[in-house]
Order: C-alpha cells, then sequence, then structure tokens
C-alpha cells in the first residue's frame, strides 16, 4: 500500500515550488534588461567591465532569497 500524503503537504510543497520559480522568473527578465545594457555600454567604453559586472551580479540574490524563503516554507512540512 502507498503511503498516504496529506492535502497540506502537498500545498507546502506548491508553495515552495512557486516561491523559487517566479523568484526565477524575476531574476530572469531582470538579467536580460540589465545584461543587454551592460554589453551596449561596454560596447563603448570597455573600463565600464566593472561596474555592468557587478551590476550583472545583483539580481542574483533574488534566487537566494527565494531559495531561503522556500526552505523556511519546507520547514513548516517537517
Amino acid at each position: 500500500m502507498a503511503a498516504e500524503i496529506s492535502i497540506g503537504t502537498g500545498m507546502i510543497a506548491i508553495g515552495a515550488s512557486l516561491a523559487l520559480g517566479l523568484s526565477a522568473i524575476g531574476t530572469a527578465i531582470a538579467e536580460k534588461s540589465i545584461g543587454a545594457a551592460a554589453i551596449g555600454a561596454m560596447a563603448e567604453k570597455e573600463e565600464l567591465f566593472g561596474k555592468a559586472l557587478i551590476l550583472t551580479v545583483i539580481p542574483e540574490s533574488i534566487v537566494i532569497f527565494g531559495l531561503v524563503v522556500a526552505i523556511l516554507i519546507l520547514g513548516l512540512a517537517a
């Protein structure tokens, strides 16, 4: 016989996956805009590489926050 899983556990799993997935999609949209602008700026002035790299990496923190929220949500299932 298969073990039964409550609907609450499933909802917690869906919530955790939404927290991580939607934050990743938001980061992808931000990276697209920032990356295009950074490449355009570096095409004109190559010394802007450092600033462009920093600005491109900043949105990655959004995914880290989404991962932390997902882990906290999964902590409710235990």
